[in-house]
């Protein structure tokens, strides 16, 4: 199959923001992709060559990306910098040069003209997974020499995709839930498949093999998907609510509520003496915990399981939990054994979804927690997670306060109903967060995503001097605008801001935002940043739920302030439209019972 077909989908793509021609174009290229390529073809449309739990990155660095288009040209690489610079787009300008008359009669000049062969899918996809695997001595030649022959085999148009592939900015502004709408109408009858088809997304996190699956086994091959230790789990997730009553309104007057830790979630899988673990976001950072491993091994009691904990930072000398920040010193390529000794950390297990052959996402919670207490052996640095049954919103209160007093951010209150299975890849009212920040106008944080920047004046020109914040809307799997934030930085943090989101910057609005707020510059939603502010308001520049309250208004933060990066969560994790319309009503429900004090 030609890479050019490819080619042709990307372009109808950029030029529409509409999900539904998104996913109708996304079906005329699957139909026409052989079904023993669908798999790489789903990879490079995602922008990237395996699932993320491989842990294997295409990005080359900018420099040498630069350095393969101006040996593909024949040009000095002065002039494909000041191309760049012109069009900021890494394709754009590596289309244009590579167009030019010049660059071929300067190839021909020095020892022949290059015949390129037209290139294939397998090709394209081939050769970067070489680029992407070549390491060692002289691995950045390698790497420049791999891309610059692949640059000369391609036309222009095909080089602009390739090298925004290479660079990690492709940016189609497809995602995930529309791929699999695609495949469910391309290859298993119709939309009503994507139950099944998201299911079978949710188990392994493999949108290429799912893909491959449907294509060569339809509908009945992805029935027979199967957890599969090793490849993980998309994780649930927990609505919020302000108040213990309206937590146990919501659970049915009674829940099992847990501390909410304030470290990693992490997913292990284990199996026998083999130990993975994997970030919320799916990422593979065995390599940083190697501590937590060793207690996995010697304290859970099951030839092959999946489990769930929080690892949490502990002081060495007192035991205390300490803060989330302390445990990013883990996330480090080189001096984990130092970092072990300095930043040691606790599991607290919290969940069970796999043991011995018995997948246990579709069991009920209590039976999932039955389960985990027989696997689990605890010991001073792997417990299970503080919890206790609640019956009434004074016991909830009591716990909620306990909880915050040894340190954690606040309590997880679970579903006990015969329904309550682990939704994997959902956020459902099954599990629900009681935090501090929910119990009065906003004492604590929301995380938000930047998705715009407006440029510094005065102190703070030549940086940004605000970020376009922007909450999840599950619903429409969108980005909705909240509230611009430029106070909480500090000057460090406001100097590194430019070069910081440089790689998710695009030039227009990204197809997944929505947004009545013009920024100077647009990124690609990819960050979260965790957010104080004084309390929710509405405002008529805000498009998070945009005439749910008033019409013509939505959703704000006054004085927002910033707290710090998450890198442990991606986009999607961020605080949803929803959670910041139960957030506000319930700080008007407080405001209210205020005033009719005496």
């Amino acid at each position: 199959m030609l890479y050019s077909v490819l080619v042709d989908a990307y372009e109808s793509l950029e030029r529409t923001t509409k999900r539904l021609e998104m996913t109708d174009i996304l079906v005329g290229l699957f139909r026409k992709v052989p079904t023993d390529l669908v798999d790489k073809v789903v990879y490079l449309t995602q922008g990237k060559l395996y699932p993320d739990f491989v842990g294997i990155e295409l990005g080359m660095a900018e420099k040498l990306v630069m350095r393969s288009i101006a040996e593909a040209a024949g040009v000095q690489i002065k002039v494909v910098e000041d191309e760049l610079k012109r069009m900021g787009d890494i394709g754009k300008a590596a289309e244009n040069i590579l167009s030019k008359p010049k660059a071929v009669s300067l190839l021909a000049f020095m020892g022949g003209e290059h015949k390129p062969e037209p290139l294939t899918v397998n090709k394209v996809y081939d050769t970067l997974e070489r680029i992407a695997r070549a390491s060692g001595e002289g691995a950045q030649e390698t790497k420049i020499t791999l891309l610059s022959a692949l640059l000369k085999d391609s036309t222009p148009r095909e080089a602009r995709y390739i090298l925004r592939t290479v660079t990690g900015k492709l940016r189609l502004g497809i995602a995930d839930m529309t791929i699999l709408d695609a495949l469910a109408i391309s290859f298993c009858g119709g939309k009503e498949a994507r139950p099944l088809i998201e299911r079978a997304y949710n188990l392994s996190s493999d949108l290429g093999f799912v893909a491959k699956t449907a294509a060569m086994e339809g509908l009945e091959g992805i029935k027979k998907f199967k957890i599969t230790v090793g490849k993980p789990i998309r994780p649930m997730l927990a609505e919020r609510l302000p108040t213990p009553e309206e937590v146990l309104s919501k659970l049915g007057g009674k829940c099992i509520a847990e501390y909410k830790y304030d470290g990693e979630r992490i997913q292990a899988h284990k199996q026998g003496d083999r130990v993975l673990l994997f970030s919320r976001r799916l990422e593979n950072i065995t390599h940083h915990y190697p501590d937590a491993c060793e207690l996995l091994r010697n304290y859970i009691k099951a030839e092959e399981v999946i489990v769930e904990c929080e690892c949490v930072a502990i002081d060495p000398d007192t035991g205390e939990l300490r803060p989330f920040q302390e445990l990013m010193h883990r996330r480090r390529k080189y001096g984990i054994e130092d970092a072990m000794k300095m930043f040691p950390v606790s599991l607290f297990m919290f969940d069970i979804l796999y043991v011995d052959g018995i997948d246990l996402t579709l069991k009920p919670y209590p039976e999932r927690r039955e389960h985990l207490l027989k696997v689990v052996q605890e010991a001073d640095r792997i417990r299970i997670a503080e919890f206790r049954l609640i019956e009434s919103p004074e016991e909830l209160e009591k716990f909620f306060e306990e909880a915050v007093a040894d340190g954690c951010e606040g309590v997880v209150c679970k579903s006990l109903s015969p329904n309550s299975i682990y939704q994997a890849g959902a956020r459902g009212w099954l599990w629900i967060k009681l935090k501090r920040s929910y119990q009065a106008k906003m004492r604590d944080t929301v995380d938000l995503v930047p998705i715009g920047a407006f440029y510094g004046r005065g102190k703070r020109a030549g940086t940004y001097g605000a970020l376009l914040l922007a909450a999840y809307d599950p619903d429409t799997d969108t980005f909705k605008t909240v509230s611009k934030c430029g106070s909480g930085f500090s000057d460090e943090e406001l100097a590194r801001l430019p070069e910081l989101l440089k790689p998710y910057i695009i030039p227009h609005q990204h197809p997944r935002v929505d947004s009545r707020a013009k920024p100077d510059v647009w990124f690609v939603p990819a960050l979260v940043a965790e957010i104080l502010g004084d309390e929710i308001t509405l405002s008529p520049m805000a498009t998070a739920a945009m005439g749910v309250v008033r019409e013509g208004a939505g959703l704000s933060i006054r004085f927002p302030r910033f707290i710090r990066w998450r890198p442990d969560k991606g986009p999607e994790d961020a605080t949803t439209v929803n959670e910041l319309l139960e957030m506000y009503r319930s700080q008007l429900k407080k405001i209210e019972a205020e005033e009719q004090k005496p």
